[in-house]
């Protein structure tokens, strides 16, 4: 019986270690320098959309950030970083959902996806991903999407992505965003091998 995507992602975090998967990185200096260089002050509402176990949420506190929700749909991943952050964990809103089921009254000022969008290769999905974004951030907010671009793999964790380019991504979201900054970013896997990454960053509309 195949695995549904819950299913798989339940197992990637429970036999793996965070230092062995591919998207393994210490500091997350892009989605850092992006937060900076937008202004993001430490009371908006931010949301990390697939954010695992990674290390960002863990910036976001040390950088005082106050309203901060983390969503994953794997509920051991949440559950690993909410055990590296002890007591800091109670400052956190964990959400786990699939994003293309997540419903939220809250809205978002700051939405941040580093590889989740990429793992949406149903028209219906991608889809239903842009009118979750659309509904779930605020007026004049800012969308991050860190994507893999056409000189990316073709895979990731055993599953297939689909690749993006700067057009490609602004086409998805124009119907309510703005596309207003781009960047190529090579990311270096704990294996040593080159992940071609691009980064969009959008304001609503």
């Amino acid at each position: 019986m195949e695995k549904t995507r819950k299913q798989h992602w339940e197992t990637i975090y429970e036999t793996k270690k965070f230092e062995e998967v591919s998207w393994y990185q210490p500091v997350p200096e892009v989605s850092l320098t992006i937060l900076s260089e937008f202004g993001i002050t430490n009371d908006k509402a931010i949301i990390d959309i697939g954010g695992g176990d990674s290390y960002f949420v863990d910036f976001l506190l040390k950088q005082n950030y106050t309203d901060i929700s983390v969503l994953d749909i794997s509920e051991k991943a949440l559950q690993r970083v909410q055990n590296r952050l002890e007591s800091k964990a109670k400052n956190v809103n964990w959400i786990a959902s699939d994003i293309i089921e997540f419903k939220s009254s809250k809205k978002y000022y700051f939405w941040h996806d580093r590889a989740v969008f990429h793992f949406l290769t149903e028209p219906s999905d991608i889809k239903k991903y842009a009118e979750i974004a659309a509904d779930s951030i605020s007026e004049k907010g800012i969308m991050v999407i860190g994507t893999f671009s056409k000189n990316g793999p073709l895979k990731c964790s055993g599953i297939e992505i689909k690749q993006y380019n700067e057009k490609e991504m602004s086409a998805v979201f124009e119907r309510n965003f703005e596309l207003v900054n781009f960047r190529e970013i090579i990311h270096i896997t704990p294996m040593q091998s080159e992940q071609h990454f691009i980064f969009c960053v959008f304001h609503k509309k």
